[in-house]
């Protein structure tokens, strides 16, 4: 191994110059070198005496060889030597030996041997035969050829009991073999005929041939055959039900189940059906056929013989004319007459046998489609049958076939597919529905979770701090506050979920309820667009359609479409349920954590409440899928606004005759509204709460200096008095024109909480409930304060004239705002609140009566002309109707202005314009009036100062109604933006 390895380093070395080597290694290297190379020549020596020495034994071995071949070719030669000597000494003796005479008869016996050489012949051919016969798949000659052989056995008496000891076997040993190689062909082609059977692809003339080989083996009858057929055909189903599955392979053994179970009805005519007599037979339509079969091959045919076995079989060969005529003209034959089947009971076994195969096939279905996961997938099934059943070669005479075998027609998708595939279609709606309200409800909870955790994380998404104030979402600028396309393209043409940013302030919609119904929107989208491709493409196609195919129509594809859509509307409804549910949950469970709290409104529990009472006002506006789901296509197509106008102009009696599909929707909507009225009275009874009890406090304090520090200052008015002598004396009084200070902060603040979660999109209802409820508890606090004062404790500041006249001025003053004007309408300022008169009885027993009437009708115009200018202050809480009307008829202003009434001292705005129906009449009176203005040039009014305030806009209007060129800056435009 060593001088192995050193070898390669040798090579390397030039070792034919020892100068250089001496010169460029030290000694103990040469050394090591010298040792390497006495190593390396001791190692080749070894290899060359190897060598020699097996070439050595090598040419030996050969030289051996050749000597011994040397030998045999001599030997070889000497034994044809002396075969060619003793033939030519038998050539001699033959022909000096005497002749024997001839005998006189052989002809008969000759003829028997020829005879049976011949059948031996032919029985040794037939096996070679047979095999190709059943490599052809003609298993009918095959058959014939082995029951000849079964008859040359018995001419030959090879299948008797004494076959061992007959002569032919002792002389030809080869035919034992034979025979029990000719026992296996009776299994062979019984098991490759009924392999056939369960074959769909197969013509019906093989199906025939390869019935008769059964019959013709087994000896059984047609009934028997037909039972055959129909086993094997059931065995067929069962196979291809149990195929692997794999994804679009599913259509394929679907359609292939439908197909073998038309060509079995067809075939079971083809072959079995005999036509009544007095009946001209059909070419186009087959019968019979296995009938026809047998006769031509048993030789039944009433007209003559049928076709021998051989009669096509080696007629070329030499020795088949030594065959005796009972082979050449072979024919099998059964043992009984093979009788035709009678109608009533072909039409009894197939009913049984397509009632025995319904139960396999509706489970093999069943776990079939449970590999399909999408609707479109099932539709993808149910068109290919349509259309396989419709095609010209399956729907051909289908209707005349079920009519002779069943007597009715044979609906496969109505009997046997229609109930699995709405079976599937349910069970996928389900879950995908079942899916859809348990992620949103997974997305409720964290939205809540996030919300909950915002006030721990100052770095929290901007989002959520629009959720804890809504005015800083409503009064911030965005990119996507106006469509991109808002400069071209009207309201009118813009498309149905087309959404602005400032629609969505408009209606106070958050990003986080955005992005929660965009997220359910989606989902229920991806479940619509896939239940869709069910349903028909368009109502009108499938009408105009319908009529004219029905007859060429194997069946109604969209029968079901009004199951499949109410099945759609149920689960949607059932998902919004549940999620409500859990909304409801979660409001319930807040509600109780904020009862009696005095820090709710800067907890984040009330945020999580109006998130959901958003979320629940915006949820039928923002997902226009879900009316699609519960309405249909048609349903989702149509503005929302265009339902209500319509609900609306219906009459008390139509509105009964409303759809079922819509007044559920109507459900949907009511739901949802009433969840959300649901949210934020939870939100408004905890604001309520809250703020009246500070408002109470403030109300029950009696020491003089917080009296003194919630007063506000009065007016000075002198009055005319006459007296009893009849003169007039003139005289002053002070009346309360301003409310108490916790009075107005008890407004204020109650308006900044509404502005903040954006009031102008709360409910009527809740703004109402929310301001009969702030009424209950400020009388509640006077009736308290009423209390206090009758029970007289000791070194309680006593309620003075003033006082009351202010308290009075205070109750009155929110009576008029917290009560809403359709309230005072359907009740009438007559039936005011009993507790109400009785607090202002009270408070009207402390003042003097004298001074009562007097201070009266002043008190009156002070309320009227407060309630008017605090009207814009308070708007939200004065309620939607014109706040500048005055609310009682008492007050009567003689200015004709549009305007606010003006206050004595200088306030913050000035002449207000307010919008007016009679626009149009203004604008042609000044138009009318404008050459006058032209020839005497009036002083500036007021209103027409260019520095006056409200001038520019008063400008910019003017401007718009006298532009007769259209313009993209007209008012009209910037409104139709919002939308």
């Amino acid at each position: 191994m060593a001088s192995a390895a050193a070898s390669p380093a040798l090579k390397r070395l030039d070792l034919r110059d020892p100068a250089a080597l001496f010169e460029t290694h030290g000694a103990e290297e040469i050394r090591g070198l010298e040792r390497q190379v006495r190593a390396e020549i001791e190692h080749k020596k070894e290899e060359l005496r190897q060598m020699v020495g097996e070439r050595y034994r090598d040419l030996i071995e050969a030289a051996d060889t050749i000597g011994q071949m040397r030998r045999c070719a001599e030997g070889l030669v000497d034994a044809v030597k002396a075969t060619d000597q003793y033939c030519s000494r038998l050539r001699q003796a033959g022909s000096a030996a005497p002749r024997p005479p001839r005998d006189p008869q052989p002809q008969p016996s000759q003829k028997k041997f020829y005879s049976m050489a011949a059948q031996i012949k032919l029985l040794l051919e037939i096996p070679e035969k047979i095999w190709s016969a059943m490599e052809a798949s003609r298993y009918l000659h095959a058959t014939q050829l082995y029951l000849l052989c079964c008859h040359l056995h018995s001419l030959l008496q090879l299948d008797s009991s004494g076959s061992r000891c007959s002569p032919i076997l002792s002389r030809f040993p080869i035919l034992v073999r034979q025979v029990a190689a000719a026992s296996h062909f009776r299994s062979t082609i019984l098991h490759e005929s009924k392999t056939l059977l369960k074959c769909q692809a197969v013509s019906d003339q093989a199906v025939a041939e390869a019935l008769c080989s059964v019959m013709l083996l087994e000896e059984s009858s047609p009934r028997q055959a037909l039972t055959d057929f129909l086993l094997a055909r059931k065995t067929a189903i069962q196979k291809l039900l149990n195929q692997p599955h794999h994804g679009a392979g599913i259509k394929a053994q679907i359609c292939s189940l439908v197909e073998l179970l038309a060509t079995t009805l067809n075939q079971a005519h083809a072959l079995f059906y005999t036509l009544p007599e007095g009946l001209l037979p059909d070419p186009s339509l087959p019968c019979g056929l296995l009938f026809s079969t047998l006769e031509t091959i048993t030789g039944q045919h009433p007209t003559g013989k049928g076709t021998g076995v051989l009669q096509e079989e080696m007629k070329l060969c030499s020795w088949f004319k030594h065959l005796p005529a009972s082979i050449v003209e072979f024919q099998p034959a059964l043992r009984t007459l093979a009788h035709p089947i009678s109608q009533e009971y072909l039409k009894d076994t197939l009913q049984k046998w397509i009632h025995m195969c319904n139960e396999d096939i509706k489970n093999g279905i069943t776990n079939l489609l449970m590999y399909v996961k999408s609707m479109k997938g099932l539709a993808g099934i149910r068109d290919a049958m349509w259309e396989l059943l419709t095609s010209e070669s399956a729907s051909h005479s289908w209707d005349v076939v079920c009519c002779r075998l069943l007597e009715k027609p044979l609906l496969f998708w109505e009997d046997l597919m229609q109930q699995l595939f709405l079976n599937r279609l349910q069970t996928l709606t389900k879950e995908g529905f079942h899916s859809i309200s348990t992620s949103s409800k997974e997305l409720l909870v964290s939205a809540l979770q996030e919300l909950e955790d915002s006030s721990s994380n100052s770095s929290s998404n901007k989002h959520i701090h629009f959720e804890h104030n809504m005015s800083l979402f409503l009064w911030s600028e965005s990119a996507n506050d106006l469509p991109s396309d808002a400069a071209w393209v009207s309201v009118a043409n813009r498309g149905q979920f087309a959404a602005s940013g400032l629609s969505m302030k408009a209606q106070a919609v958050s990003p986080c309820v955005q992005n929660f119904c965009s997220a359910l929107d989606s989902k229920l989208k991806v479940k619509l667009d896939d239940l869709l491709a069910y349903l028909p493409s368009g109502d009108s196609l499938s009408k105009d359609v319908a009529p004219m195919q029905a007859k060429n129509c194997a069946f109604d594809r969209y029968a079901d479409a009004g199951t499949v859509q109410e099945m759609l509307r149920t689960h949607s409804v059932a998902c919004i349920k549940h999620i409500m549910d859990c909304v409801r949950a979660q409001l319930q469970s807040i509600e109780e954590d904020v009862r009696g709290q005095q820090d709710a409104l800067t907890g984040v529990k009330l945020h999580m409440v109006l998130f959901m009472a958003r979320l629940c006002q915006s949820l039928a506006d923002l997902c226009p899928h879900l009316k699609q789901c519960i309405l249909g296509k048609s349903g989702g197509s149509e503005k929302p606004a265009r339902d209500s106008r319509a609900l609306q102009k219906q009459g008390k009696g139509k509105a009964q005759e409303a759809l079922p599909v819509q007044a559920q929707w109507q459900e949907v909507k009511e739901l949802l509204l009433q969840q959300s009225v649901m949210g934020y009275q939870v939100w408004s009874s905890a604001v309520v709460k809250v703020l009246a009890h500070g408002f109470a406090q403030s109300l029950l304090l009696d020491d003089a200096g917080s009296i003194l520090a919630t007063a506000t200052s009065w007016d000075e008015l002198e009055i005319q008095e006459e007296t009893e002598s009849g003169s007039s004396v003139t005289s002053k009084i002070r009346l309360p024109i301003q409310p108490s200070w916790y009075v107005q902060s008890f407004l204020f603040s109650l308006c900044q909480e509404i502005n903040r979660v954006g009031g102008h999109a709360l409910p009527k209802v809740t703004l109402q409930e929310m301001l009969k409820s702030c009424m209950v508890h400020i009388v509640g606090a006077y009736e308290k304060l009423s209390e206090e004062k009758q029970t007289k404790k000791e070194g309680a500041f006593p309620i003075t004239q003033n006082r009351a006249l202010q308290l009075l001025y205070d109750l009155r003053y929110l009576s008029i705002v917290l009560t809403p004007r359709s309230e005072e309408v359907k009740s009438g300022r007559s039936k005011q609140d009993s507790r109400i008169e009785k607090v202002t009885d009270d408070l009207e027993a402390l003042i003097d009566p004298f001074d009562l009437d007097v201070f009266t009708p002043h008190l009156n115009s002070n309320l009227n002309r407060l309630v008017q200018r605090s009207s814009v202050l308070f708007g939200l809480v004065t309620g939607t109707e014109n706040p500048f009307t005055p609310r009682s008829g008492t007050f009567s202003s003689q200015e004709p202005h549009n305007i606010l009434p003006l206050a004595s001292s200088q306030i913050r705005f000035g002449l207000l314009p307010l919008s007016m129906t009679s626009t149009r009449k203004a604008k042609s009176t000044s138009r009318s009036i404008e050459p006058k203005a032209q020839v005497v040039p009036p002083a500036l009014s007021p209103a027409d100062d260019p520095m006056h305030p409200g001038s520019l806009f008063r400008q910019l209007v003017t401007e718009e109604d006298d532009s007769s060129v259209p313009s993209l800056f007209k008012l009209g435009w910037l409104s139709s933006m919002t939308k």
